[in-house]
Protein backbone atom coordinates (compact mmCIF):
# COMPACT_ATOMS: atom_id res chain seq x y z
CA UNK A 1 0.00 0.00 0.00
CA UNK A 2 1.37 3.39 -0.96
CA UNK A 3 2.11 5.96 1.91
CA UNK A 4 -0.07 8.39 0.85
CA UNK A 5 -2.82 5.98 1.03
CA UNK A 6 -1.75 4.49 4.23
CA UNK A 7 -1.74 8.25 5.89
CA UNK A 8 -5.00 8.72 4.45
CA UNK A 9 -6.46 5.91 6.44
CA UNK A 10 -4.72 6.55 9.49
CA UNK A 11 -6.11 10.09 9.62
CA UNK A 12 -9.66 8.72 8.50
CA UNK A 13 -8.77 6.25 11.60
CA UNK A 14 -8.16 8.72 13.89
CA UNK A 15 -11.19 11.56 12.84
CA UNK A 16 -13.65 8.00 13.25
CA UNK A 17 -12.32 8.09 16.74
CA UNK A 18 -12.35 11.60 17.53
CA UNK A 19 -15.91 11.65 16.56
CA UNK A 20 -16.62 9.60 19.58
CA UNK A 21 -14.97 11.12 22.03
CA UNK A 22 -16.41 14.69 21.10
CA UNK A 23 -20.01 13.25 21.71
CA UNK A 24 -18.98 12.82 25.33
CA UNK A 25 -17.93 15.92 26.07
CA UNK A 26 -19.44 14.85 29.76
CA UNK A 27 -17.00 12.42 29.81
CA UNK A 28 -13.90 14.01 28.81
CA UNK A 29 -14.37 17.73 30.08
CA UNK A 30 -14.70 20.97 28.75
CA UNK A 31 -10.52 21.31 28.38
CA UNK A 32 -10.16 18.23 26.80
CA UNK A 33 -13.41 18.70 24.36
CA UNK A 34 -11.98 22.50 22.86
CA UNK A 35 -8.15 20.52 22.39
CA UNK A 36 -9.77 16.94 20.61
CA UNK A 37 -12.62 19.51 18.65
CA UNK A 38 -9.41 21.69 17.12
CA UNK A 39 -7.39 18.22 16.36
CA UNK A 40 -10.20 17.49 14.64
CA UNK A 41 -11.00 20.66 12.68
CA UNK A 42 -6.90 20.28 11.70
CA UNK A 43 -7.35 16.70 10.45
CA UNK A 44 -10.39 17.66 8.44
CA UNK A 45 -8.27 20.27 6.49
CA UNK A 46 -5.59 17.43 6.26
CA UNK A 47 -8.43 15.02 4.75
CA UNK A 48 -9.48 17.62 2.31
CA UNK A 49 -6.15 18.53 1.28
CA UNK A 50 -5.00 14.54 0.60
CA UNK A 51 -7.75 14.39 -1.50
CA UNK A 52 -7.61 17.82 -3.21
CA UNK A 53 -8.23 16.03 -6.63
CA UNK A 54 -11.76 15.49 -5.76
CA UNK A 55 -12.37 19.18 -5.85
CA UNK A 56 -10.57 19.53 -8.92
CA UNK A 57 -13.26 17.22 -10.55
CA UNK A 58 -16.50 18.62 -8.58
CA UNK A 59 -17.72 20.71 -11.98
CA UNK A 60 -16.51 17.87 -14.21
CA UNK A 61 -18.33 14.59 -15.99
CA UNK A 62 -21.68 13.33 -15.43
CA UNK A 63 -23.56 13.60 -11.90
CA UNK A 64 -24.71 10.12 -11.33
CA UNK A 65 -27.21 9.33 -8.54
CA UNK A 66 -24.48 8.22 -6.48
CA UNK A 67 -21.95 11.01 -7.05
CA UNK A 68 -25.15 13.68 -6.31
CA UNK A 69 -25.80 11.94 -2.96
CA UNK A 70 -21.92 12.21 -2.35
CA UNK A 71 -21.93 15.68 -3.28
CA UNK A 72 -24.42 16.80 -1.38
CA UNK A 73 -23.32 14.69 1.77
CA UNK A 74 -20.01 16.33 1.30
CA UNK A 75 -21.19 19.91 0.74
CA UNK A 76 -23.94 19.66 3.90
CA UNK A 77 -20.76 18.08 6.16
CA UNK A 78 -18.84 21.57 5.36
CA UNK A 79 -21.53 23.88 6.29
CA UNK A 80 -21.78 21.64 9.38
CA UNK A 81 -17.80 21.18 10.27
CA UNK A 82 -17.65 25.14 10.05
CA UNK A 83 -20.68 25.85 11.73
CA UNK A 84 -19.54 23.64 14.73
CA UNK A 85 -15.56 25.60 14.47
CA UNK A 86 -17.23 29.29 14.51
CA UNK A 87 -19.33 28.03 17.57
CA UNK A 88 -16.43 26.48 19.13
CA UNK A 89 -14.21 29.47 18.86
CA UNK A 90 -17.19 31.87 20.27
CA UNK A 91 -18.18 29.63 23.18
CA UNK A 92 -13.92 28.91 23.66
CA UNK A 93 -12.80 28.94 26.95
CA UNK A 94 -9.39 27.95 26.75
CA UNK A 95 -8.03 27.14 23.20
CA UNK A 96 -9.52 30.34 21.43
CA UNK A 97 -9.73 32.02 25.07
CA UNK A 98 -6.93 34.75 23.28
CA UNK A 99 -9.00 35.85 20.71
CA UNK A 100 -10.95 39.06 21.74
CA UNK A 101 -14.75 38.03 20.91
CA UNK A 102 -17.41 39.06 23.26
CA UNK A 103 -21.54 38.15 22.49
CA UNK A 104 -22.64 35.78 20.89
CA UNK A 105 -22.78 33.14 23.11
CA UNK A 106 -26.60 32.96 22.99
CA UNK A 107 -26.46 32.12 19.62
CA UNK A 108 -23.56 29.57 19.89
CA UNK A 109 -25.07 27.59 22.13
CA UNK A 110 -27.41 26.04 19.77
CA UNK A 111 -25.67 26.41 16.51
CA UNK A 112 -22.94 24.51 18.45
CA UNK A 113 -25.26 21.54 19.54
CA UNK A 114 -26.89 21.94 15.87
CA UNK A 115 -24.04 21.90 13.79
CA UNK A 116 -22.30 19.33 15.75
CA UNK A 117 -24.99 16.33 15.69
CA UNK A 118 -25.56 16.68 11.83
CA UNK A 119 -21.92 16.46 11.64
CA UNK A 120 -21.72 13.34 13.54
CA UNK A 121 -25.08 11.88 11.19
CA UNK A 122 -23.08 13.20 7.77
CA UNK A 123 -19.65 12.10 8.54
CA UNK A 124 -21.45 8.82 9.36
CA UNK A 125 -22.68 8.83 6.19
CA UNK A 126 -19.92 9.85 4.38
CA UNK A 127 -18.10 7.13 5.82
CA UNK A 128 -21.07 4.79 4.40
CA UNK A 129 -20.78 5.83 1.11
CA UNK A 130 -17.49 5.10 0.53
CA UNK A 131 -17.66 1.77 2.17
CA UNK A 132 -16.90 -0.19 -0.65
CA UNK A 133 -13.83 1.67 -0.68
CA UNK A 134 -12.87 0.74 2.90
CA UNK A 135 -14.23 -3.06 1.82
CA UNK A 136 -11.56 -3.33 -1.07
CA UNK A 137 -8.77 -2.39 1.08
CA UNK A 138 -9.49 -5.19 3.42
CA UNK A 139 -10.46 -7.89 1.10
CA UNK A 140 -6.26 -6.71 -0.36
CA UNK A 141 -5.03 -7.60 3.10
CA UNK A 142 -7.16 -10.46 3.86
CA UNK A 143 -8.15 -12.01 0.93
CA UNK A 144 -11.95 -11.80 -0.76
CA UNK A 145 -14.47 -13.99 1.40
CA UNK A 146 -15.44 -17.11 -0.55
CA UNK A 147 -18.09 -18.70 2.18
CA UNK A 148 -21.52 -18.35 1.86
CA UNK A 149 -22.12 -18.55 5.60
CA UNK A 150 -19.57 -16.01 6.31
CA UNK A 151 -21.04 -13.10 3.85
CA UNK A 152 -23.96 -13.95 5.38
CA UNK A 153 -23.02 -13.52 9.26
CA UNK A 154 -21.09 -10.72 8.16
CA UNK A 155 -24.38 -9.12 6.54
CA UNK A 156 -26.63 -10.07 9.78
CA UNK A 157 -24.08 -8.43 11.70
CA UNK A 158 -24.56 -5.45 10.11
CA UNK A 159 -27.91 -5.27 10.10
CA UNK A 160 -28.07 -5.92 14.02
CA UNK A 161 -25.60 -3.10 14.22
CA UNK A 162 -27.88 -0.92 12.55
CA UNK A 163 -30.77 -1.82 14.52
CA UNK A 164 -29.61 -1.23 17.88
CA UNK A 165 -28.09 1.91 16.23
CA UNK A 166 -31.79 2.56 15.41
CA UNK A 167 -32.58 1.56 18.86
CA UNK A 168 -30.19 3.68 20.93
CA UNK A 169 -30.64 6.96 18.02
CA UNK A 170 -33.88 6.99 19.72
CA UNK A 171 -33.62 6.06 23.43
CA UNK A 172 -30.27 9.57 23.10
CA UNK A 173 -33.11 11.84 21.45
CA UNK A 174 -30.39 12.17 18.84
CA UNK A 175 -33.65 13.57 16.54
CA UNK A 176 -34.26 16.49 19.14
CA UNK A 177 -31.01 18.06 18.59
CA UNK A 178 -30.87 17.33 15.17
CA UNK A 179 -33.61 19.54 14.96
CA UNK A 180 -33.39 21.72 18.12
CA UNK A 181 -36.54 20.38 19.91
CA UNK A 182 -33.92 20.74 22.78
CA UNK A 183 -32.00 23.26 24.36
CA UNK A 184 -29.16 21.18 26.07
CA UNK A 185 -27.92 17.86 25.69
CA UNK A 186 -29.20 15.20 28.17
CA UNK A 187 -26.28 12.80 29.56
CA UNK A 188 -26.91 9.67 31.70
CA UNK A 189 -24.32 9.68 34.17
CA UNK A 190 -25.17 6.72 35.38
CA UNK A 191 -24.96 4.63 32.17
CA UNK A 192 -21.45 2.81 31.87
CA UNK A 193 -19.39 4.57 29.67
CA UNK A 194 -18.29 1.51 27.15
CA UNK A 195 -22.55 1.38 26.96
CA UNK A 196 -22.12 4.86 25.84
CA UNK A 197 -19.75 4.93 23.37
CA UNK A 198 -20.99 1.10 21.99
CA UNK A 199 -24.61 3.17 21.12
CA UNK A 200 -22.68 5.72 19.30
CA UNK A 201 -20.45 3.63 17.55
CA UNK A 202 -23.86 1.43 16.86
CA UNK A 203 -25.70 5.14 15.48
CA UNK A 204 -22.33 5.29 13.65
CA UNK A 205 -23.11 2.43 12.05
CA UNK A 206 -26.55 2.55 11.18
CA UNK A 207 -25.60 5.36 8.58
CA UNK A 208 -22.76 3.50 7.38
CA UNK A 209 -25.71 0.72 6.88
CA UNK A 210 -28.24 3.10 4.86
CA UNK A 211 -25.76 4.97 3.14
CA UNK A 212 -23.71 1.34 2.19
CA UNK A 213 -26.88 0.20 1.24
CA UNK A 214 -28.66 2.51 -0.42
CA UNK A 215 -25.49 3.16 -3.02
CA UNK A 216 -25.93 -0.66 -3.54
CA UNK A 217 -30.14 0.21 -4.33
CA UNK A 218 -29.13 2.88 -6.45
CA UNK A 219 -26.26 0.75 -8.29
CA UNK A 220 -28.88 -1.89 -9.01
CA UNK A 221 -31.83 1.07 -10.09
CA UNK A 222 -29.54 2.56 -12.66
CA UNK A 223 -28.54 -0.93 -14.23
CA UNK A 224 -31.87 -2.13 -14.86
CA UNK A 225 -32.61 1.71 -16.16
CA UNK A 226 -29.65 0.75 -18.49
CA UNK A 227 -31.03 -2.58 -19.72
CA UNK A 228 -34.11 -1.17 -20.13
CA UNK A 229 -33.27 1.77 -22.26
CA UNK A 230 -30.44 -0.55 -24.34
CA UNK A 231 -34.02 -2.82 -25.00
CA UNK A 232 -36.20 0.19 -26.26
CA UNK A 233 -33.20 0.68 -28.79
Amino acid sequence: MKPKMMLKIGIDLVMTILLLLLMAKQLTGESAHEWLGAGMFILWIAHHILNFTWHGHVFKGKYTPIRTAQAVVNLLLLFSMLGTMVSAVILSREVFAFLPISGGIALARPMHILCSFWGFVLMSLHLGLHWNRILGMVRKVSGPIQSRPVKMGLRLAGAAVAAYGLYAFIKNQIPSYLFLTSSFVFFDFERPYLLFFAEYAAIMGLFVFLAHYGTKGLQKAAGKMRTVSKKEK
